[in-house]
């Protein structure tokens, strides 16, 4: 009865090709990584020199120019009724 085991290739050149290639696989993959992280270190020290505000600092701003500009509007409605007031009164 033939024995028929694993099937491994009893040439050494294939088995050295394929050694050759998982390494340069392995050697693609850690230049890849190194290429990502190195591109996010760019992209950090890029951005540093910017100015970032948080979400909250942000939407404190916005609620303060809401708040200004209503106070704005009001003030502008209460210096038109004062001049209307007294456009009545230098007209009598």
């Amino acid at each position: 009865m033939p024995h028929f085991g694993p099937m491994q290739s009893e040439n050494p050149l294939i088995a050295d090709f394929a050694k050759l290639m998982n390494a340069a696989a392995g050697t693609l993959a850690g230049m890849g990584r190194e290429a990502r992280d190195g591109a996010r270190e760019r992209m950090r020290e890029a951005m540093g020199g910017l100015d970032f505000v948080s979400r909250e600092e942000f939407d404190a701003v916005k609620a303060m120019a809401a708040k200004a500009r209503e106070e704005c509007e009001a003030l502008k409605a209460r210096l038109e009724a004062l001049e209307k007031a007294a456009g009545a009164k230098t007209k009598k």
